[in-house]
């Protein structure tokens, strides 16, 4: 099968990115309504999936790539993700309250860097408007689906962690497992969350609800994931690895985008405000990964994210200690097959 992609990104890259993203997201809803996705992506079905079952925290996973939150905010694409090949499929950053995000424009290519500058400020439909996209895009999807949360914009840092539980409480019956995201850049305040004492409480109080809500949904189980930034010192990673294993947190997502300009210098989009990610990212992030795998209870999975453009990134991930993989830049640049290749590594 020839793979169409470059083909489908000259294109697409001819196009503002914000609107090639949403373009992107409905010519898949569309291909994978009319049963032509597989066809048209030459990639490998979730329901077929390259690689081997993994269980980690108490889940199964098809296979160990994932899509990283952040590329399908509202969760209307899930079975479409699911059908080139993802194991699991993270969707959000989903906050108590729809909201619109910040100013465009808010999303630029870097081409010469394969990197991605974005200050989207987590938009999206709020929890409600999130389930019923579930509701319709879920589907038969045989992976695992993780629920990425956040605070609205206008919620007082000192009453974030509201926010964060209300969140849980909401998606709870549809996620298999959450992530409770500290680490945007584009939120006022929000990775000030990652001060130990202040994560410490957070993810206390997340537990503490996530027992309070067992009950009405069966007794079920739902694991709760920290994403934490790369632009982190050690002594920070050190005191959130002390933080995470005292707490019995069942995972850590390494990492989000970086704020960081050193890798991408000179160009002319350096000083854009946001998040960076891509190839500029990689080996910064699995230095995080290294090192909080190096502090960290052995017990506690890592998923690697940020900056795996290609199947060696990915290796080098999980060289450093991560279970699981996840991938954003990596497939705008790369297309759907690079999620077969990451999934045949055979780790």
């Amino acid at each position: 099968m020839p793979d169409l992609y470059p083909l489908a990104r000259r294109v697409l890259f001819a196009l503002d990115a914000e609107n090639a993203h949403h373009v992107t997201l409905a010519m898949m809803r569309v291909a994978d309504a009319t049963g032509l996705l597989g066809c048209l992506t030459g990639s490998s079905r979730a329901s077929d999936p390259v690689g081997s079952a993994v269980e980690l925290m108490g889940l199964k996973f098809p296979n160990r790539v994932g899509l990283a939150a952040g590329l399908d905010k509202t969760g209307s694409a899930v079975h479409a993700f699911g059908e080139i090949g993802f194991g699991h499929i993270e969707i959000g950053t989903v906050t108590p309250r729809p909201q619109p995000g910040n100013d465009k424009p808010r999303l630029f290519r870097l081409k010469e860097h394969e990197a991605i500058i974005n200050r989207m400020g987590f938009n999206n439909p709020g929890i409600e408007g999130m389930l019923v996209n579930l509701s319709h895009s879920r589907k038969d999807f045989s992976g695992v689906l993780g629920i990425n949360i956040g605070k609205n914009a206008v919620t007082p840092a000192e009453e974030a962690i509201s926010d964060y539980l209300l969140c849980l409480e909401g998606v709870y019956g549809a996620a298999d497992y959450i992530t409770a995201n500290l680490s945007s850049p584009n939120t006022k305040g929000l990775r000030d969350l990652q001060n130990a004492d202040t994560c410490r409480e957070l993810i206390r109080r997340l537990q503490e609800k996530r027992e309070e809500v067992k009950p009405d949904h069966g007794g079920k189980h739902v694991p709760i994931v920290i994403k934490i930034a790369p632009d982190l010192s050690d002594e920070a990673i050190g005191a959130l690895a002390g933080v995470f294993s005292e707490t019995r947190i069942d995972g850590v997502i390494t990492t989000n985008t970086t704020i960081s300009r050193e890798a991408v210098a000179g160009h002319a989009m350096e000083k854009e405000p946001g998040g960076l990610s891509g190839a500029p990212l990689t080996k910064a992030s699995t230095a995080v990964l290294a090192r909080l795998r190096a502090e960290l209870d052995s017990a506690i999975p890592i998923i690697g994210s940020g900056g795996v453009m290609t199947a060696e990134d990915a290796r080098a991930k999980f060289d450093a200690g991560a279970a699981l993989v996840q991938v954003y830049t990596g497939l705008v640049y790369r297309g759907p097959r690079l999620v077969k290749e990451i999934a045949a590594l055979g780790v």
